[in-house]
């Protein structure tokens, strides 16, 4: 995903399709928050739907991976080096990612405000996508990086924690930004799948 000359290597496909793996997963586990934010309304429809639409992605990044065999394996040194510091680099953004969820969760719940886990958490995701764009050179990681902090701090700013919906209650905070953030993550899988596809032709 990061290299792209003349001839393709089947490690270039290999590195879209797990992109596009990333995405499906956590997608589904942002769609998953969200519904789990509408406490009961439509739950096992919505679930389906997430299931199907993350289920499909994967299908999607198994077919990159078939039809990258018929590529050569061949890489030069360069190439080699290259993908070990990347490999490097992600696991190291991936890793401060997790510390700093992990940190806002344990803030939020000592000073009682766990409403604003998944708008923080949201905006740690989105910005973890920054170093991603030039680390991969894959630009659309700045779009989906904006529009996760966008998403949240709008939510924060405009809509309340909670509101009723006839007799029912909503936890806006889960379920605008898990629903929201599913979209925008399914979104950046599906235009990495593509990128994917073209490598392949």
């Amino acid at each position: 995903m990061t290299h792209t000359p003349n001839i393709i290597p089947r490690a270039a496909v290999v590195g879209t399709a797990s992109g596009v793996f990333f995405m499906a997963l956590f997608g589904t586990l942002w769609a998953y928050t969200g519904i789990m934010g509408l406490q009961g309304r439509g739950l096992p429809l919505l679930l389906v739907i997430a299931g199907i639409i993350g289920a499909s992605l994967f299908i999607g990044g198994f077919s990159l991976i078939s039809a990258s065999r018929k590529l050569t394996n061949q890489a030069s040194s360069t190439d080699v080096r290259l993908e070990k510091h990347t490999r490097l680099w992600f696991n190291l953004i991936f890793a401060a990612e997790g510390i700093a969820v992990a940190i806002t969760i344990a803030v939020c719940n000592a000073t009682g405000h766990t409403e604003l886990i998944p708008l923080v958490i949201a905006i740690i995701v989105g910005v973890h996508f920054f170093p991603l764009a030039p680390l991969f050179q894959v630009r659309l990681y700045y779009w989906t990086g904006a529009l996760l902090c966008l998403l949240a701090i709008v939510t924060w700013l405009f809509v309340p924690s909670e509101f009723m919906i006839g007799d029912h209650q909503v936890n806006a905070f889960m379920s605008i930004t898990g629903l929201g953030s599913a979209l925008i993550l399914w979104a950046t899988g599906l235009a990495i799948l593509r990128i994917g596809r073209g490598l392949v032709r």
